[in-house]
């Protein structure tokens, strides 16, 4: 199973951007997909989820500016980042869990993709 991340990129505060992240050589439909992200100098957190049956779960945080969701028929899961900021600033990775692994060790992971946010 592989994992492509893309979409980062430079944007300015306030703007949007959306990441991809499509799966590929799995069952897209087994895996619950999650949304981590790494600022320099800190832990990596844990943005959110979705399962396949479409129940979301998302940081505190991330609420209300953040949503993920996927489509099954490209498997691919999206997050959509609005009104960002420079906290934002990170590598954004990709993860899918099966059904008998848990967030702390999921079964796969993306390579990344750097969002940069300039105030």
């Amino acid at each position: 199973v592989q994992l492509q991340a893309s979409g980062g990129g430079l944007v300015q505060a306030g703007d949007s951007l959306r990441l991809s992240c499509v799966v590929s050589g799995g069952t897209f439909g087994h895996y619950t997909m999650g949304w981590f992200r790494q600022a320099p100098g800190k832990e990596r957190e844990f943005v959110g989820y979705i399962n396949s049956g479409g129940l979301i779960w998302y940081q505190e945080s991330m609420k209300g500016r953040f949503t993920i969701s996927r489509d099954d028929a490209k498997t691919t899961v999206y997050l959509q980042m609005n009104r960002l900021t420079p906290r934002d600033t990170a590598i954004y990775y990709c993860a899918a869990k099966g059904p008998d692994s848990n967030w702390s060790n999921p079964d796969y992971w993306g390579q990344g993709t750097q969002v940069t946010v300039s105030s």
